[in-house]
């Protein structure tokens, strides 16, 4: 059975055929390091971690890229009036995304490119652009350059809309627009954005439009023509629909698959910064072992919805806790017979063809949960051969899940996690304290104090800033 998986373009389940025999590039939207990752970045890169990891036992060789926005219109907001820097700030985000990923054991990508190191890649294409009659810079003199929507017959093709059913695209100022619609490729330089944002352009100074970014940055890791383009669902408007749009535009095949994961919702609600329901990494991190918020966000399909509930990590980490038992049981067991060392083995057939659906782990756990049943029922009735086949499956299938119970490497990321989740939860509340005595709200500010006090951190105020330490 070959691999097959979900293309959001055709909207059917198509069987992979890699542009390249025996090679998968796979190009995932990464974040924009405007802010803290929560729990929704880390649930969209494991589900690429786990197509990696998939795709690689069934002995593809994986070229995974997955970029890093790390010039963007929020990421200047975020920054302004404050004395950090936009790139410094960028660059602090990008750390906690990073630490987030290593937490839930999510593997490196292959490569990982910042937008701001493919700038004149970017301009390639919009040349390329404007030669063929796609883009067009501004008449006012602005800088800006925007991509002519009219002009391409397939554009909303990946979300299946015509242009005039298309709300006004609102990451530019429309002030040199042919059509409300229109998408900024290049932005100009603005006297209300620091000077450290723009870089020099054939049509004035200034910054790139988001979209243009990753089609530069996956043509420049992947070559024209790839496999998977990946990303969460709330991308396919109008961030995949542009990349889809301008890349084709210019005269390149782009993406032959497109994936995208389901989202993150909160007792039945979508998270918002609006509802004030947001889970930040950090914080999830600090709820249960890295082990189980692998587990618990691997779980679900990757292409549905998971609504995070109280009591739902304890049900993920009760699951992992019986095959974790079954394995320690089985290892005890069977120490010192002739089944000790346990058969290398492929995972089981029913795990394979669950995997080569579309990633159905759901259906891949039920067959790893159904090996435990049937290895605690074999060393009960203690047939140590059944028992031991029963192990060496189990053993390889949460090795292809990442969910090694028995990995020591966990240990360490738990504790490793543990202390980034502490690290940025107090970091969040000293800046909130900071705040707080900025606006002069002291009682606020004493609240931080007391409660960070109160949870065993103990506070010092230095000149060189606020230092602080778990009392021992």
């Amino acid at each position: 059975m070959p691999v097959r998986l979900y293309d959001s373009r055709s909207q059917q389940i198509r069987d992979l055929v890699p542009v390249v025999d025996g090679h998968v590039g796979m190009y995932v939207c990464g974040p924009t390091v405007q802010s803290s990752p929560h729990i929704g970045h880390l649930r969209s890169a494991l589900v690429y971690d786990l197509w990696r990891r998939w795709l690689t036992h069934q002995g593809y060789k994986v070229t995974l890229v997955r970029n890093v926005t790390d010039i963007d219109d929020k990421i200047l907001v975020n920054a302004a009036g404050s004395e950090e820097e936009w790139w410094a700030l960028a660059y602090r985000y990008e750390l906690e995304f990073t630490a987030g990923y290593n937490a839930l054991g999510v593997l490196p990508p292959t490569y990982e490119p910042r937008a701001t190191a493919s700038i004149p890649q970017m301009h390639e294409i919009i040349a390329r652009l404007i030669e063929r009659g796609h883009a067009y810079p501004a008449p006012d003199g602005s800088g800006d350059v925007y991509f002519d929507t009219r002009s391409w017959p397939t554009y909303g093709e990946l979300t299946r809309q015509s242009v005039e059913d298309m709300v006004d695209a609102a990451d530019a100022d429309p002030r040199g627009k042919r059509d409300p619609r229109d998408f900024a490729l290049w932005k100009g330089a603005k006297p209300t954005e620091p000077a450290s944002a723009n870089f020099p352009s054939p049509w004035g100074e200034g910054r790139p439009g988001w979209h243009i970014e990753c089609s530069a940055m996956s043509r420049r890791y992947l070559g024209p023509v790839f496999d998977i383009h990946g990303g969460g669902l709330d991308l396919r408007f109008p961030h995949h629909e542009n990349e889809l749009a301008q890349s084709t535009a210019a005269g390149d095949g782009f993406a032959k698959y497109w994936v995208h994961n389901g989202l993150v919702n909160v007792n039945g609600q979508k998270m918002s910064k609006s509802l004030g329901n947001s889970i930040y990494a950090a914080e999830f991190l600090a709820l249960a072992p890295p082990l189980v918020v692998r587990y618990y966000l691997a779980s679900a399909h990757y292409r549905s919805t998971i609504d995070y509930h109280d009591g739902a990590l304890q049900e993920a980490e009760a699951a992992l806790d019986r095959i974790h038992g079954f394995l320690e049981r089985a290892a005890r067991r069977l120490e010192d017979t002739r089944f000790a060392a346990g058969a290398l083995v492929e995972v089981p057939r029913e795990f394979a063809d669950a995997m080569d659906d579309d990633l159905s782990v759901p259906q891949a756990l039920a067959v790893l949960h159904e090996h435990v049943r049937a290895g605690n029922a074999a060393l009960d009735a203690e047939d140590l051969g059944a028992a031991a086949k029963h192990r060496a499956a189990v053993a390889a299938m949460v090795r292809v899940l990442g969910v090694d119970p028995t990995d020591e490497a966990w240990t360490t990321h738990e504790d490793g996690a543990a202390s980034v989740a502490l690290g940025i939860l107090v970091d969040r509340m000293l800046a909130d304290r900071q705040s707080a005595r900025e606006e002069r709200d002291f009682a606020r500010a004493d609240r931080i104090r007391d409660d960070l006090a109160e949870a065993g951190v103990t506070i010092e105020d230095t000149p060189t800033g606020p230092q602080w330490s778990v009392n021992g």
